[in-house]
């Protein structure tokens, strides 16, 4: 994974990267010969780089125990690259040390060229691209049509609260990421009555323009590229206080009164206590509501409260 990088710091692209590229989201199980109770998942030394098999072993341990990841993990190409990104800024002590102690510890000859920092600079993006601004623009004027021409609107549960924070926040159409300031509009001004289905994944009618969706998945690879996995729970913590489920239907103002009666923080839903970065369930929005909920909630809540009360 980090020749990977390095590569693409000297302009070129391993087999590994153009993998990643074709599929940034496939399973990919990452290996070490570590002996001992983790045996099974040895590969053995048929693709070791020429260092040597001590070094190798050295090496890949060391990297595993920076990303506290055990051998065998299997992770999203996507999620294991952008958290070693994270992570591992630079490979001097891994791929080469400062002092050269025998030949078989002599390292990469790439260790101290900076092409690994040079991959590393140009972010994820330098390895797998991001989707094309015509797309997300294309995706977002299809799916406004739809919003306004929809009978029935579907949406993953916990952002119903994301849009509430937005509003707090002044965030007001158009917004280009998602469609969640277009159905508050809507709501207030439209169709008080709309039907909100709860649906699972990142679904198309509100996430279709966001930058973070993969819409082969309907998933979303925020969060260091496992932003889905924290999301899902969020979605589970919200219905389970609602008392609804996937599949439930309610009309819009009636769905907003029960949240605001029954939701009167973030902190309950949103926060991420014990969870470190780089890791699939940290997130800035969970860190941020471990102590308290998010403000922009609350005067959203406050704000919304208020107009609904008044139309």
């Amino acid at each position: 994974m980090l020749c990977a990088i390095c590569a693409l710091g000297e302009g070129r692209r391993t087999p590994l990267a153009e993998a990643v590229r074709e599929s940034p989201d496939r399973p990919v199980r990452i290996v070490c010969n570590a002996g001992d109770v983790y045996a099974y998942q040895d590969p053995g030394v048929r693709e070791d780089t020429p260092e040597g098999a001590d070094y190798n072993r050295k090496r890949d341990l060391d990297i595993l125990q920076r990303m506290s990841w055990p051998p065998g993990i299997v992770l999203p190409a996507r999620t294991a690259f952008m958290m070693l990104l994270e992570r591992i800024p630079t490979v001097e002590g891994l791929c080469g040390y400062e002092t050269v102690t025998a030949e078989g510890w002599r390292g990469c000859e790439r260790a101290h060229s900076g092409a690994y920092e040079r991959g590393r600079a140009g972010d994820i993006a330098a390895l797998i691209p991001p989707r094309p601004q015509e797309e997300l623009q294309a995706e977002k004027a299809r799916s406004i049509q739809a919003l306004h021409e929809a009978e029935e609107v579907s949406i993953r549960p916990h952002i119903l609260l994301c849009a509430v924070c937005q509003y707090g926040n002044g965030v007001r159409p158009p917004y280009p990421p998602d469609n969640l300031p277009e159905l508050l509009q809507l709501i207030l001004h439209e169709k008080p009555d709309l039907p909100i289905r709860m649906a699972r994944g990142a679904d198309w009618m509100m996430c279709a323009p966001c930058p973070a969706r993969v819409p082969e998945l309907n998933a979303c690879v925020n969060v260091l590229g496992s932003g889905g996995l924290s999301n899902e729970k969020r979605d589970l913590d919200l219905l389970q206080v609602l008392g609804l489920q996937f599949g439930s239907v309610m009309p819009a103002r009636e769905l907003y009164r029960l949240i605001f009666e029954r939701v009167p923080s973030t902190a309950p839903i949103c926060q991420r206590e014990g969870n470190v970065s780089p890791g699939c369930w940290w997130d800035g929005c969970g860190e941020s509501n471990v102590t308290a909920g998010n403000p922009r909630y609350d005067q959203g809540r406050r704000g919304l409260m208020a107009v609904m009360n008044q139309t």
